[in-house]
């Protein structure tokens, strides 16, 4: 049996895709991976265990683990309406000392793999491993964001969801301090940007599959070769196709947007799947179906009055 341990952060605003995520991670699991999971929260202000607790239940291979933060980043910035929650992963190599890497995930991620693969990446004189940030590196507005950050460089900026963490390495070269050195600067990424800056010249770049965020499909659809010369593979069908799917900019719980569909496809097989919730936010938007595809239209509808009435 493979030990795979994974770190997520949240707060009670993200029970609900926290549980979908994990709910993912668990249906992808290698018949020999066993998940350790590890839960970062607010000690001041408590989590809601209910729903995840429903998780370890229904998958065997897996346990929880729940660590409260204290307030040390209570007062670090906060924009976009990402809370002080998404600065706790920064804590992991004081918080997690049982293992010497981690792999760390955002809860707004449906996987669609077995991590134990992932997880086997040599990260030896590494801080970290993680996919480049499409959306950065190549839009026009992320290469003018990235000019004025001292410091950085084009085509070097990675995603800060999906991380393979050297948790041996960070604690031997103390970047904990370093990270919260940085904690109470504006950056407009927040903790992202603390990752980039500190660990730059110390991070192995990972396949895009591990973390397609919207930009990567947009990317890797319209305009391909800037895709591919940017993370440096011509495999994009794997990625698209099979790759763990990121919802860094729409909410797929909230309103339509790429991949939607996959992220209610797995909500409805998860544990915390519930009826009404899933049929009133379909019924209040099915006048915006005629803005998708007619393949989607099908699908969706088919899981509403079918597979939806059935449960």
């Amino acid at each position: 049996m493979k030990t795979v341990p994974v770190a997520f952060a949240f707060d009670n605003n993200l029970i609900l895709p926290a549980c979908v995520c994990i709910s993912s991670l668990m249906m992808n699991a290698g018949k020999d991976t066993f998940y350790d999971i590890f839960v970062l929260y607010s000690d001041k202000s408590g989590l809601d265990r209910r729903s995840i607790d429903s998780i370890p239940v229904h998958y065997a291979n897996c346990r929880l683990n729940y660590c409260p933060v204290d307030g040390s980043f209570e007062q670090a910035f906060e924009t976009r309406g990402i809370t002080v929650a998404t600065y706790y992963r920064l804590l992991l190599p004081e918080l997690i000392t049982e293992y010497d890497k981690i792999i760390y995930s955002d809860v707004d991620m449906i996987f669609r793999m077995d991590l134990s693969e992932v997880y086997g990446t040599d990260v030896s004189g590494n801080y970290l491993a993680a996919t480049h940030d499409v959306g950065i590196n190549l839009s026009p507005a992320g290469r003018k964001y990235i000019a004025s950050m001292r410091g950085l460089e084009a085509g070097e900026y990675v995603q800060g969801g999906f991380l393979l963490m050297n948790l041996r390495k960070m604690r031997e070269d103390g970047m904990t301090e370093k990270f919260r050195a940085l904690v109470g600067r504006k950056f407009r990424y927040q903790d992202q940007d603390i990752l980039n800056l500190s660990c730059r010249g110390g991070i192995r770049y990972l396949h895009p599959k591990y973390d397609m965020t919207d930009y990567s499909f947009y990317y890797a659809v319209h305009h391909m070769q800037e895709f591919q010369a940017l993370c440096g593979t011509d495999d994009t069908a794997e990625a698209m196709d099979a790759g763990n799917l990121h919802f860094n900019g729409h909410k797929p719980w909230k309103k339509y947007c790429v991949n939607f569909d996959i992220w209610w496809e797995y909500y409805r097989k998860s544990p915390v799947f519930d009826r009404q919730f899933y049929f009133d936010f379909f019924y209040s938007r099915l006048n915006e179906l005629d803005r998708l595809s007619l393949w989607k239209r099908i699908k969706i509808l088919v899981r509403y009055f079918v597979y939806g009435r059935s449960r």
